[in-house]
């Protein structure tokens, strides 16, 4: 049975995923060869429409997370395959450096980001490792709750509430879990925004430093990794349910 926030959700994602496809393609299909100003400037337009697109996303995902955080902790939206690859509800930022290696490396023809200069390379070098620093401040928090779980109070009440039989106790024993748990998943929230904040703040760095076709070039690999994951996932899971009829 799905939460009213799941629901909601998961008609929101199909939507913006369909979006991103469409922006994708608009992405792919900018001419690599060197463009003149106003051409740079259209180019900044796409990129700011994408990056407004990934806002959006964020947006709606907290005023979600606002209602039902666990939701996003174990999104029922996403393939397993798509969940395997989270890093606390969404995609590692360091993945970005990644993807800007890997295109740094490629033979394709025109390809922007072999032309990186030397003070790009290092500056893109400094953001890895602040940003590097923030996933790590990330995990330790994460880190944090997750051991609280086990906590004296926790550790407590669990054993109270598996004695209590009087029906008066049992009822504050419970009204002493819920203001526990609510303490909890209001951690969860709030560490949940500080790692989604560390991915805007990877796009929006990594931005700053590209030049606009780099940008688009950029762009368009992050959002295909998350496409093509998605449809892998999907491929996946059909030819499991497939399996899965077959056997019976």
């Amino acid at each position: 049975m799905k939460t009213q926030v799941e629901e909601r959700f998961s008609e929101f994602y199909e939507k913006w995923i369909y979006q991103l496809e469409e922006h994708v393609q608009q992405l792919i299909r900018v001419p690599k060869a060197k463009l003149s100003e106003p051409e740079d400037s259209e180019l900044q337009a796409l990129v700011s429409r994408v990056t407004s697109h990934y806002k959006e996303y964020y947006t709606v995902k907290w005023a979600g997370a606002h209602e039902d955080v666990l939701a996003f902790f174990c999104p029922i939206w996403l393939s397993p395959l798509e969940n395997a690859y989270l890093w606390v509800t969404g995609w590692k930022p360091s993945m970005a450096f990644q993807v800007i290696d890997t295109l740094k490396k490629s033979v394709v023809p025109c390809a922007s980001m072999v032309d990186m200069s030397e003070t790009q390379v290092k500056k893109i070098e400094e953001l890895r490792l602040k940003i590097r620093l923030e996933e790590e401040k990330v995990e330790r928090e994460m880190e944090r709750l997750q051991v609280a779980m086990a906590d004296r109070k926790m550790v407590e009440l669990a054993r109270l509430a598996s004695r209590v039989e009087n029906g008066d106790v049992v009822g504050r024993v419970d009204g002493l879990v819920e203001v526990a748990l609510k303490g909890l998943l209001g951690g969860l929230e709030k560490v949940m925004k500080a790692a989604d904040c560390v991915r805007l703040k990877t796009l929006k760095g990594v931005l700053e430093v590209l030049r606009p076709l780099q940008c688009v070039d950029f762009l368009a690999a992050i959002c295909m990794l998350q496409i093509r994951r998605r449809q892998w996932g999907k491929i996946r899971d059909s030819q499991k349910e497939n399996t899965s009829a077959e056997l019976v």
